[in-house]
């Protein structure tokens, strides 16, 4: 069995998000050409509930994309192991946009890497800032977060998971420890 440490519940989550939208209206609320990309899957569904609240707090519609990065990704060296292929849906135009990038955890920077590849493929935007619930350190590429919901410093052998009520039916933030002996 292992064990499990809850880092954000969903009270604590949802005031996380809350605050992440202030720090995005404080930066570039008054930005006409902001729009929201999630990186596909639990990004996707976190940048959701993001453009729902600046939308609402703005008053005004902030245009929403959704990305898979699976085909950008440059650990897909083992036949036996085939990615998971998402949806991409970007439905406005990347040129000249200024991008917030979301993710649910940012670890070594390959995805990031690879979401950032394939948002070039689609235009050259005006500025990408980078948004994740979850920075937990431990890059291998020079990648940093402009908005970080919880910073946690894990070791190598644990592992972060973030739950969203779309697709796990709860929120929250949960360390996964090794299993002591």
């Amino acid at each position: 069995m292992q064990n499990q440490k809850i880092i954000l519940s969903e009270k604590a989550m949802a005031r996380t998000l809350e605050r992440l939208v202030s720090e995005v209206m404080e930066r570039r609320g008054d930005n006409e050409n902001l729009a929201i990309i999630g990186i596909q899957r639990r990004g996707a569904d976190l940048a959701q509930r993001l453009k729902d609240l600046l939308d609402d707090r703005l008053g005004r519609k902030i245009p929403l994309g959704k990305l898979d990065i699976n085909l950008y990704r440059d650990d897909w060296t083992n036949l036996s192991r085939q990615p998971s292929i998402n949806c991409t849906e970007i439905p406005f135009d990347i040129e000249s946009s200024s991008i917030i990038l979301v993710d649910d955890v940012l670890f070594s920077g390959r995805t990031v890497r690879a979401a950032l590849e394939a948002v070039l493929d689609f235009g050259r935007p005006r500025r990408v800032e980078l948004l994740v619930l979850v920075d937990r350190g431990h890059r291998e590429l020079p990648i940093r977060a402009d908005y970080i919901g919880k910073e946690v410093r894990t070791g190598g052998d644990q592992h972060v998971n973030v739950l969203v009520k779309e697709r796990d039916g709860e929120d929250k933030v949960v360390l996964t420890l090794p299993e002591t002996k």
